[in-house]
Parts: C-alpha cells; sequence; structure tokens
C-alpha cells in the first residue's frame, strides 16, 4: 500500500486547464487569425483583379484614340512620329488626357520599344530609361502584366495606417490597328497606366482589422466560457478522485481492520477464559488465607493484574467487535457533563480547569448516549493524560451550519500537543504517544462516531475560532448527525 501511495505522489497530475488553454489557443485563435488574413487577402485580389480589368479597359480605349487620333494624322502631316516635337507632344497630350477624363487613373506613360518613356502625364519621367522592367518585356511581346508597388507596409501586412501608398501599374502593348475592324496589327510601343489604389486598399485593410477584432473578440469570450466550464469540470473531476482515493482508503482500511478484528476477537477470547480462571483462584486464596498471612499480599497483587489485564481484553473486544448503536433521545451536553463529574476529583488533583461552552440549547440528538459516554470519556482521559503540570480543557458544542442537522464536539486541551507526523496516525489501532496504554482509546472513538454516521478529526494547535489564546494543544472534532435516519 504504501509503494501505491508512493506511485500515486510521483504520477505529475494532469491539469486539464492548461491543456486546454494551450489548445485552444493553436485550435481557435490561430486559425480565427488565418482565416480573417485570408478573407481580407481575397478581397485584395479581387481588387487587384478589378482594377486590372479595369486597367485594361482604359488602355483599349486609349489605344483607339491615340492611334486613330494622333499616330494616323501625324504620319500623314509629317511622315513620321517625333514627339520630341512640342507640337506633336502638346496633340499626343491633349488626346491621351480627352481620353482619360473622367478615369481615376494616376499616370499615363508610353514607351516605346526601346524601354524610353515617350510620352507621359508627368513630363518629368520623358526620355527616362530602363523603368519598365520585366513587365515591359512581357508587354513588349504582347503580354499584358500588372505590379503592385506598395510603400509603408510591413512584410505585405497593413494594421490601421501603417500603408502609406498602394498603385498598381498595368503594362499593355500598344498596337496599331486594321482597318474596318479588322483587329491589332504590329506593336508600336507600350501603355503604362498607373491606379492609385491607396484609398481601396486601406478600406479593406480596415474591414480587415475589423474581421479581425470581431473574431478574436468573439473567440475570446468563447475561450473564457469554456475554460470556465473546462475548469468548472476539473474541479469536479478532482473531487470525485478525491472522494474515489478516500473510499479506496477506507476500504484498505476497513479490509486491514476487519482483519486485525478477527485476530483481536480471537486471541482475547482465548485470554480471558485462563485470566478468569487465575482472578478466581487468586481470589478463593485470598479468603483462604489468614489476615497475618504475609503470603495473602501476593493474592492481592494477582487480583489487581488479573483485574487490569481483563480491562485490556475487554478494550480489544471493544475495538473488535464494536458494540451497534441503541438510538434514542440523548442530551450531549448531559452526557458531557456526565463524563466530567466523573473526572472531577482527577482534574482537580492533576490542577486542570475546564471551560464549557454549549450551544446545544437543550435540543436532543437521536443516538446511543452509553456509546458516546464511552467515546468523550477515552477523549477526556487521552486529555487528562497530556496536562501532567496542568492546564485547560474546553468543551464547545455548536452547530455547524444554519440547518442545524450536524453537532459539533470540540474537545481542547492546552497540552504539548501532536506533531504532524503522528497527526495522520493518530485514530490507528495500537499506536499512541504514551509509554503506557494499548493505543486503542482513539480507534474505539472512531468506531462508536462512525457507528452514528459521524466523522472524528483532530487539529494540532486547536482551529482559531475557538478563541483558545494559547497557540498549542490538541482538539479532537467531533460530528454527529442530529438524526443518523434522516
Amino acid at each position: 500500500m504504501q509503494l501505491g501511495a508512493d506511485a500515486r505522489e510521483s504520477i505529475k497530475p494532469f491539469r486539464l486547464v492548461k491543456y486546454f488553454s494551450m489548445t485552444s489557443l493553436v485550435v481557435i485563435f490561430i486559425p480565427t487569425l488565418l482565416l480573417s488574413i485570408f478573407i481580407s487577402q481575397r478581397a485584395k485580389n479581387e481588387l487587384l483583379r478589378k482594377s486590372e480589368q479595369y486597367a485594361l479597359l482604359v488602355a483599349t480605349n486609349l489605344n483607339h484614340q491615340v492611334f486613330t487620333q494622333f499616330v494616323l494624322p501625324t504620319v500623314l502631316k509629317y511622315g513620321r512620329i517625333q514627339l520630341g516635337n512640342p507640337k506633336q507632344y502638346e496633340r499626343m497630350d491633349k488626346v491621351v488626357r480627352n481620353t482619360i477624363h473622367g478615369f481615376n487613373l494616376y499616370r499615363v506613360d508610353v514607351y516605346d520599344l526601346d524601354e524610353v518613356v515617350s510620352y507621359s502625364t508627368d513630363r518629368s519621367l520623358v526620355g527616362l530609361t530602363g523603368l519598365g522592367g520585366i513587365d515591359f518585356k512581357l508587354a513588349r511581346e504582347g503580354k499584358s502584366s500588372s505590379q503592385l508597388i506598395s510603400r509603408g507596409s510591413f512584410l505585405g501586412f497593413e494594421l490601421g495606417a501603417v500603408a502609406k501608398q498602394r498603385q498598381l501599374k498595368t503594362y499593355i502593348p500598344f498596337r496599331m490597328e486594321r482597318p474596318l475592324g479588322r483587329g491589332y496589327g504590329r506593336i508600336l510601343g507600350v501603355f503604362e497606366i498607373t491606379q492609385d489604389i491607396s484609398e481601396d486598399y486601406s478600406a479593406i485593410t480596415r474591414f480587415q482589422n475589423i474581421i479581425i477584432a470581431s473574431l478574436l473578440g468573439v473567440m475570446s469570450l468563447l475561450f473564457f466560457v469554456l475554460r470556465f466550464i473546462v475548469k468548472r469540470g476539473e474541479k469536479i473531476i478532482a473531487e470525485r478522485a478525491e472522494e474515489r482515493r478516500r473510499l479506496e482508503d477506507q476500504l484498505h482500511q476497513a479490509e486491514r481492520m476487519a482483519v486485525l478484528g478477527k485476530m483481536v476477537a480471537g486471541i482475547s477470547h482465548e485470554i480471558r477464559n485462563p485470566l478468569g480462571i487465575i482472578g478466581s483462584t487468586a481470589q478463593l486464596l485470598h479468603h483462604k488465607m489468614d489476615e497475618d498471612d504475609p503470603k495473602k499480599q501476593l493474592g492481592e497483587i494477582i487480583m489487581e493484574e488479573t483485574s487490569r489485564l481483563n480491562s485490556i481484553v475487554t478494550g480489544f473486544l471493544d475495538f473488535a467487535r464494536p458494540t451497534a448503536p441503541n438510538y434514542s433521545e440523548c442530551r450531549v451536553d448531559m452526557v458531557l457533563e456526565r463524563n466530567l463529574k466523573f473526572l472531577e476529583v482527577e482534574f482537580e488533583r492533576r490542577h486542570i480547569r475546564v471551560e464549557r461552552r454549549f450551544a446545544e440549547n437543550g435540543r436532543p440528538v437521536i443516538a446511543d448516549g452509553d456509546l458516546l459516554y464511552r467515546a468523550f470519556l477515552n477523549i477526556f482521559v487521552n486529555a487528562m493524560e497530556a496536562l501532567d503540570h496542568g492546564g485547560t480543557i474546553r468543551v464547545v458544542t455548536r452547530y455547524r451550519d444554519r440547518l442545524e442537522d450536524t453537532l459539533e464536539v470540540i474537545i481542547a486541551d492546552t497540552g504539548s500537543g501532536i506533531s504532524r507526523e503522528d497527526v495522520g496516525k493518530i485514530f490507528d489501532p495500537f499506536f499512541t504517544t504514551r509509554k503506557t496504554g494499548t493505543g486503542l482509546g482513539l480507534a474505539i472513538v472512531r468506531n462508536i462516531i462512525e457507528s452514528h454516521g459521524g466523522t472524528v478529526d483532530i487539529k494540532s494547535p486547536p482551529p482559531e475560532d475557538l478563541g483558545q489564546l494559547e497557540k498549542k494543544g490538541t482538539a479532537i472534532i467531533i460530528s454527529l448527525p442530529v438524526n443518523p435516519e434522516r
């Protein structure tokens, strides 16, 4: 049994609340965050797709207007296109601006096939080269492409106003148009259409933040509700486990006591028979001897020791075969007074003061008064023997709660107390801290009290609510149901 107890103590307890907190962080919060990011990212991708379609629509219109209103008239008039000519540039600028008027565009650039900016709504860029990059090359080969330019973001993730500017650059080939709407011819250059989508991107970012905050708020509330439920469940499980452990200990204790009781009963029976014969024979010899015979004193010694051994055997039998309570109405305060009256002379001899505080108010309980008398007597004797040099014994009765269905009887002394190691063994049979005695007194007390449906506990030092000034001593606390049948 000791090995099992050590094994139980060595096993680290499973903390359900801690496990739930860690797993819920992974199962609830991380997926929630990923879901919100996924939703907002889909919205951003949709924004980019719509913006790119918008740029392609503008580029189609721009391609037609520039080719029909600038390229053809300029070639017919001048023979070739030279945007370095101020008149040609002004005509080109007028056509482009009239075409994009009403469209939400940030800038329009036109590259020649050598990646030189031939025209731009921002005139400072005209003549620059190498600005298109890979997207220009794709457009020169006839493939439209787009590029998102971000400024002020961190790893592509925005919170609030962190993202300052978002521009979408779309590169579309500028083609020659065939007559009568028969499609497009060769590529003449590349349009670069730049859209400022910062406001739309910020709106999506705010939407993303609202989603994250809302989901995290809801999930946090759900987390704390579930955590409260799990914590409550863990407490119930722990209480059930403790109750199960206590019942197992009681079962093992009962099994040990049953075996020990059978052994004690058998041995006591075998001892009592010859002991009775010895006592009666010694008494017979004592009466037959003359008063002046010196051997007469030996008979008295034999009878005294026989009586003492008979008391010990009786204690063994009381422990081994406890008497079932004979229930009737009895006053616990009056039972306690009988005990104190019986021990009054001994108390005076040992200079022991008794303090009473009865709260029963004369109400009877259903119990066996004689068995309670024996139980209380054992406790008083132990308390008295703990006060070799005088002291105080406090006797308190009180109800445990307002229902007044459980009566507590507390017998406390101001002795030296019991060590923490001995408190757990004080009710074990044959365990005693004194040089004399069988160690069955408190074991018999527990049997009597438990037969009444009550409990008995020990506190060393006594509980503070007794009002005991001395921070030492021992208190035996008995809880008795007022009506065991109820």
